[in-house]
């Protein structure tokens, strides 16, 4: 079958997709990826078959966010939920969503075009992409949403049609309308929640993460992929003491941690090289102009996969981030997380530290000593071990990429029409 990826054009939405995609591609579906032209590189370097979509003045603030480090301190807490009884931010928070996802509009003719053309008989859409799903509709392919994190745009919709009935709303009064209308009207066709929620969805985090949502859900294990590069040669060196990991992240918040505890990098830096431990730093050109004298057990980089580095460590240090979670648990690494909430990331942590594989320090906490004693804590206690192997066993109980494709194909031959 002829499968069509619809993705945002962004670091950490690219890289969740690319395990399945290879999947897919592996038993023998024609797969290719449409995204913004000047994201197109982020499919290519991971041998998968890119399409670009749109002009490249649509969406070009988004992708320059892979690019320009500094974009990322206008990122904020706007979208963290909470699910509480009472949520008095929930509805602006939905109201600020469909004016992200109305960003994608521009491009619906684009999409119908090109799915006219391609004739997929799958597409699987990220989240932030519902024009996809209104392509899909349109030239009869099957369709649905594929997960990066937490699923809050179907929670937050689920909350609004509730309130909507509750006080008895008339439909113009739902802000769905204001998204949808300008795709669907041109088409003549009728709104219903699988033009934005998908037929089905893949969920790629742990089933104990999931919001409680009724919705077909379909779990995949995620396998972390974080890109190519040539292993250095020190990650290969045989080690005298533990390696740590201290990392940011490609996308989202991760940078503002020190900004917003008021510790900075280079505190963080000597406090932790204190311990009897060599300390991996993935931080920028900034960061690094920062640090004025780096300790003998420290190291300073710019970029390694943490596929490639996380198998030498004994522990990591992050902001909650689901990729990086994601490979610290396919690796069986403990971690020791200071979440900087811009969508799930204290969800995550929380996970984490519950089933005893990590530790949380939040940001209004932090301190060098205290990330330095939690640290040490990490690296000397065998009950993380367990906690480590426990998490492990759950993700590996999700089906994986490989073993999803015939689900997809069943799924497939259901909706399609």
């Amino acid at each position: 079958m002829r499968v069509l990826f619809t993705v945002f054009p962004a670091t950490a939405h690219v890289y969740p997709i690319v395990p399945l995609a290879w999947a897919l591609q592996n038993a023998g579906h024609d797969v290719r990826v449409a995204i913004h032209p000047d994201a197109v590189d982020l499919v290519t370097d991971a041998g998968l078959t890119a399409i670009p979509l749109g002009r490249r003045e649509i969406l070009s603030s988004v992708v320059e966010f892979n690019s320009n480090l500094d974009l990322l301190d206008g990122l904020d807490d706007s979208y963290v939920l909470d699910t509480g009884a009472e949520t008095p931010r929930w509805e602006a928070q939905w109201h600020g969503m469909t004016q992200v996802l109305s960003m994608f509009t521009p491009l619906l003719q684009d999409l119908v075009d090109l799915a006219e053309r391609w004739r997929p008989d799958l597409v699987l859409w990220d989240p932030f992409c519902p024009v996809a799903a209104v392509a899909a509709r349109i030239t009869g392919a099957a369709q649905a949403r594929i997960l990066w994190g937490q699923d809050n745009i179907a929670w937050l919709r689920t909350k609004s049609k509730q309130q909507l009935a509750a006080r008895g709303a008339m439909p113009g009064e739902d802000p769905v309308n204001t998204l949808m209308a300008p795709m669907l009207s041109r088409y003549g066709l009728d709104y219903d929640d699988e033009l934005l929620l998908g037929q089905w969805t893949i969920d790629p985090m742990p089933a104990g993460m999931r919001l409680p949502l009724d919705l077909p859900y379909q779990t995949l294990r995620r396998v972390p992929y974080n890109g190519a590069a040539v292993v250095p040669d020190w990650v290969l060196d045989r080690l005298d003491r533990p390696r740590v990991c201290l990392t940011l992240g490609v996308g989202g918040r991760g940078r503002q941690v020190f900004r917003e505890s008021g510790v900075s990098f280079p505190e963080i830096v000597a406090t932790l090289a204190e311990l009897d431990i060599e300390l991996v730093a993935t931080i920028d050109a900034k960061q690094r102009e920062q640090v004025t004298t780096v300790p003998d057990n420290v190291r300073l980089v710019d970029y390694v996969p943490l596929s490639q580095l996380l198998p030498t460590c004994s522990a990591i240090i992050h902001h909650g981030g689901g990729g990086t979670f994601a490979a610290a648990v396919a690796h069986q690494v403990p971690q020791l997380i200071t979440p900087m909430p811009f969508w799930g990331e204290h969800i995550t942590a929380q996970y984490v530290a519950d089933r005893g594989a990590g530790l949380v320090v939040p940001s209004a906490e932090l301190t060098a000593g205290k990330l330095r004693d939690q640290l040490s804590r990490l690296l000397t206690e065998p009950a993380f071990g367990d906690g480590v192997a426990t998490l492990y066993r759950e993700m590996r109980e999700a089906p994986g990429p490989a073993e999803l494709v015939p689900v997809l194909e069943d799924l497939t031959t259901k909706h399609r029409s």
